[in-house]
């Protein structure tokens, strides 16, 4: 075989005189019955034109060069030029050409099921770039997504090492612990009736290791969890995963800010900037959600206390609830003027919306030029001054309100802003804004199982200043976890962790786990914590989900080499699968699932 001196997307006109070797499959062909053939040849940096001489090759070069047709896997060698008939711009190496002297068929190929052109592979079904995967992955744009992956888990390793981590694989195998999703479970042939789990995450085994003294671990790890998968979600997906000992929030926090900062030079060229920080409620008060996206305004304000001086049925009723020792509440957001985009269909349209997220409907109006007009206009005319004055209104703006329990209001006008923000097109392209979320809750109520559920994970430990109301008054208690969002979405996740024992035990029994309960399930975590656990704490970066962001899609089959379907099926490899009887007999497993037909 001709042996590879160059990659095809390498070739540039520095090149020109030299004699090179290249490998591929032939992207296009093209006989002009001129004398010449060209051939686009594509390898895993991008393409190259060769071109056949007829007048001037070997007969046999010529015949076997009429043989090919796309998908062909061949190797070439022969001399770099400058390209005849001008530079294609479009082209990294549009100015050169690479005349063929000698040509090797690798492999032929059938026609395939998928066009590899950008613009029609995109129109190509899902499905059918699933199954073919391995040819779906050959797109140049598929190509682009992996290596920037690979440049990412690449900058992690580095950026990790030289700041002291060590790159420490822990087990897939584990004991299952059923408190978060649902776990993947696996018979244990050797130990009938007992079953392994695959790990959801690695968080108590890095524990184990700040435990163990390794002061700085990390891992790119997967993690399995048996969920429905959905477009920003796989039950496979992998993490950036990391830990850290004697440190406190900050410490985290200023590791993973290096962290993005140098990644996103070394991808973009961008300066990133200090990262802000901004605590769950005023984050829940400004944007209804825990993951802010900072880009553009319309943010939230509350008009209670305006709201409850109008004779709107519906502020007064809203005001008058009581849940979980937080009242109803009026809030709104203010829609700069030019809105022409906002019609009232398009404004009814958004009562219809706020339904799904359990609210009544979302009432509005508009500043005219003497004073407000449509919508619930008489009603908020009587305390027009107010309202102009507290949300800085100006002739043409449109106001919006959710009027309900805090919660309902509250995540309702959240998610309507963002709707609203992509309905006027007004998300800015090519702006990357980081925040980090702290102060979280650290617990919820559970109506339902009349329990305290751990907002983030029970291993999470209260802020410092929050030991002494863990157990007098819970709902009030603030966790020291922080998350890192990036234009809306969450991208990390972390906490200082609990290392001292007897805080661990009063969460678990807060949680609602007896003491038998929570030895059997974390008994080892336990054991360990009695033995000299330093202050630690770490993160979780979810890789998928940052390279969807850095290369611009919002489907994570696209960033994933071999991905499951919405129904969690493998198309290319048909899993999952039956197994034969035989390995059900060696586990010790009987199926009670209907026979497959």
């Amino acid at each position: 075989m001709l042996k590879r001196s160059h990659m095809c997307g390498s070739l540039r006109a520095s090149h020109v005189g030299q004699t090179v070797t290249v490998c591929g499959w032939i992207n296009t062909c093209r006989d002009q019955s001129k004398g010449l053939i060209f051939t686009d040849l594509r390898d895993r940096e991008g393409l190259c034109q060769v071109v056949f001489n007829l007048e001037d090759s070997p007969a046999e070069l010529i015949a076997l060069a009429r043989t090919l047709r796309r998908e062909f896997v061949i190797a070439v060698t022969g001399l770099v030029r400058v390209r005849a008939g001008g530079a294609n711009p479009k082209l990294a190496t549009g100015e050169i050409e690479v005349v063929a002297q000698k040509l090797e068929l690798l492999n032929a190929a059938e026609t395939p099921p998928i066009l590899l052109d950008e613009h029609d592979s995109e129109k190509t079904n899902e499905e059918i770039r699933l199954k073919y995967r391995y040819i779906d992955l050959r797109r140049p744009r598929m190509q682009h997504i992996m290596r920037t992956r690979s440049r990412i888990t690449k900058f992690a390793r580095d950026y990790f090492g030289l700041n002291g981590f060590l790159e420490i694989e822990t087990p897939l195998l584990i004991k299952t612990t059923p408190e978060g999703a649902r776990d993947f479970i696996v018979p244990a042939r050797l130990h009938p009736g007992k079953w392994y789990a695959l790990p959801q995450s690695p968080q108590l085994f890095k524990q184990i290791l700040m435990v163990a003294g390794f002061d700085r671990y990390i891992q790119i790890c997967k993690c399995m969890r048996d969920e429905d998968p959905r477009a920003d979600r796989q039950a496979e997906f992998t993490q950036i995963d990391l830990e850290m000992s004697f440190i406190e929030r900050e410490d985290v926090m200023d590791m993973m800010t290096g962290f993005v900062r140098g990644l996103w030079t070394e991808l973009f060229q961008y300066d990133v900037g200090s990262v802000p920080r901004i605590t769950y409620w005023d984050s829940m008060e400004r944007y209804g959600i825990d993951r802010p996206d900072t880009r553009y305004g319309l943010e939230l304000t509350d008009v209670s206390d305006i709201a409850g001086k109008t004779e709107f049925a519906v502020f007064k009723d809203a005001l008058a609830l009581s849940k979980n020792g937080r009242g109803g509440v009026v809030k709104a957001i203010r829609i700069p003027t030019p809105n022409e985009k906002l019609t009232r269909k398009v404004l009814d349209g958004y009562s219809e919306f706020a339904k799904t997220f359990k609210a009544g409907g979302i009432p509005f109006t508009k500043l005219g030029a003497n004073g407000f007009e449509t919508g619930v206009a008489k009603f908020c005319e009587p305390v027009k001054a107010e309202l102009i004055a507290k949300l800085g209104l100006v002739q043409g703006d449109i106001v919006v309100f959710a009027a309900d329990h805090y919660d309902i209001a509250t995540k309702t006008l959240g998610e309507l802003r963002q709707k609203i923000a992509r309905d006027l097109a007004i998300i800015p392209e090519g702006k990357w804004n980081f925040v980090w979320v702290i102060d979280f809750p650290m617990f919820d109520w559970d109506d339902e199982g009349k329990r305290w559920v751990a907002l983030h994970h029970p291993f999470t430990s209260p802020n410092p200043d929050q030991f002494g109301i863990l157990a007098t008054d819970p709902g009030a208690c603030l966790s020291a976890g922080y998350d890192l969002v990036l234009n809306g979405s969450e991208i990390a996740g972390g906490s200082v962790r609990i290392h001292d024992m007897k805080v661990q035990e009063a969460v678990f029994g807060l949680i609602g786990l007896t003491e038998a309960d929570a030895k059997m399930k974390f008994g080892f975590l336990l054991d360990a914590l009695k033995f000299g656990a330093p202050p630690h704490g770490g993160i979780a970066f979810g890789l998928d989900r940052l390279v969807m962001h850095v290369v611009g899609t919002d489907n994570i089959r696209d960033v994933i080499a071999f991905p499951k379907t919405q129904s969690g099926m493998d198309l290319m490899s048909d899993a999952p699968g039956p197994v034969d009887p035989e390995q059900l007999v060696e586990t010790h497993v009987r199926s009670t699932a209907p026979p497959l037909v």
